[in-house]
């Protein structure tokens, strides 16, 4: 039997494969996977691994047994080369091929390169795997001046590490300021001025026309108006490229991503998309096709393949999920904001403890938390029930939330 078969060892094809499991499927399941590793938490590996307070163990999702005990033929430091979607089949480097009932891509995403990197010059990093986070790591031991280029999640993460160790950290932004896509301006601000506190200096509006190396090392980083900042580590952190060539190559849609439908199937009813890799139209937003990058997304359209390929087939309708620690805040964020929305900020930033609630319209379309756990968890519950509160009453921190909540159906009596 060809049963499923999984293009991508990560979050999300580890939970395909868990779940389809879980809930009793007993076809074949292979997952192919282009790292030596077994599956691994990305997360940590710009957090607590980098600064090295937790070990290379922990990082593993499974125990080495896991597969075996639950008939999950994982294919380790394997490549997919291409599929043939006539015969239902994947070939693999290796020479060989594997046949399938039902494909699913969650081939993830690569970092974004500079354009001005020509040849091969050492001290230039990124973090994306646990190769990566382990020559970063090996980086920092003997850096003394870091640039990262880029101010997102990931790149300010990686500049606390390395303010913590000792090094001058400056931050290169082409945006005018930090997190400018992802959060809105008064989590912003408060985040910048943490990273300032903790030493890291910005250069806003600023971009990398060029590095210059000495002895094949990297010595400093050159600016668009001819400013070069000494520099012995650089950490490029501009964005992600979602993992698409097989899936084009094989005649699937691709825009920003693999395009699924509600269910996350591809036009090809057998074959699916998941996590970073897949473009899916946002059930909050009609009309609206969105990628996202997080643990949360990529788990839930697991479970909602793998539900569907059992034939309990459902849309997916998930509230996205996102969280960072940053320069000692935990920011965490529930629903998707496009930027231009309507704030009403909750609390004190000056307290460092607040929430932000972005409207568009009047409606409540995301909520972001900054050390406001109960905030964020109400959040979660008001997106998911579609409720708004009005602006009035999110800002006034003496009003409970939930009470604006449906009230749940009562079990009946007791019998």
């Amino acid at each position: 039997m060809s049963g499923v078969v999984i293009i991508g060892a990560g979050q999300a094809g580890l939970q395909l494969a868990t779940s389809l499991r879980e809930l009793g499927y007993a076809g074949r399941v292979r997952m192919i996977g282009d790292e030596p590793h077994a599956p691994y938490q990305r997360p940590p590996l710009s957090k607590a691994y980098l600064a090295g307070k937790v070990p290379e163990a922990s990082l593993y999702m499974q125990e080495p047994d896991y597969f075996a005990k639950h008939a999950i033929e994982f294919l380790p430091g394997e490549t997919a080369t291409a599929v043939n979607r006539e015969l239902r089949q994947v070939d693999l480097q290796r020479g060989d091929f594997l046949e399938y009932e039902h494909l699913v891509f969650a081939t993830g995403a690569r970092n974004r390169q500079l354009p001005c990197v020509e040849g091969t010059m050492s001290g230039i990093v990124s973090l994306r795997t646990l190769a990566d986070a382990q020559r970063l790591s090996a980086a920092l031991a003997v850096a003394r001046k870091v640039v990262v280029v880029g101010a997102g999640f990931l790149g300010l993460e990686a500049a606390t590490i390395a303010c913590a160790a000792g090094c001058a950290v400056r931050v290169i932004e082409a945006g005018d300021r930090v997190l400018g896509r992802v959060v809105s301006p008064p989590v912003s601000d408060v985040v910048r001025r943490c990273h300032e506190e903790a030493g890291v200096r910005f250069d806003f509006a600023a971009s990398v026309v060029a590095l210059h190396g000495e002895g094949g090392a990297v010595r400093s980083v050159e600016l668009h108006g001819g400013e070069r900042v000494a520099a012995d580590l650089v950490l490029v952190s501009i964005g992600i490229v979602p993992n698409t060539e097989l899936a084009a190559a094989a005649g699937l849609t691709v825009h920003n991503g693999i395009v699924v439908n509600r269910r996350m199937s591809t036009e090809d009813t057998a074959i699916s998309a998941i996590g970073d890799c897949a473009a899916f139209p946002y059930a909050a937003d009609a009309g609206r096709m969105v990628r996202l990058e997080s643990v949360q997304n990529a788990v839930d359209q697991a479970r909602c393949v793998a539900e569907r390929i059992i034939g309990r087939p459902a849309d997916y309708d998930q509230v996205p999920l996102f969280w960072s620690d940053q320069a000692g805040l935990r920011l965490q964020m529930a629903g998707l904001a496009q930027g231009g929305e309507t704030t009403v900020v909750r609390g004190d930033p000056a307290g460092r403890a607040f929430s932000v609630f972005c409207y568009r319209d009047d409606r409540l379309v995301a909520v972001e938390s900054v050390s406001r756990l109960p905030d964020h968890m109400q959040a979660r519950k008001l997106l998911r029930a579609g409720v708004s509160p009005s602006a009035g009453q999110a800002a006034d921190m003496s009003f409970d939330l939930k009470t604006l909540l449906p009230v749940p159906a009562s079990a009946g009596p007791v019998r």
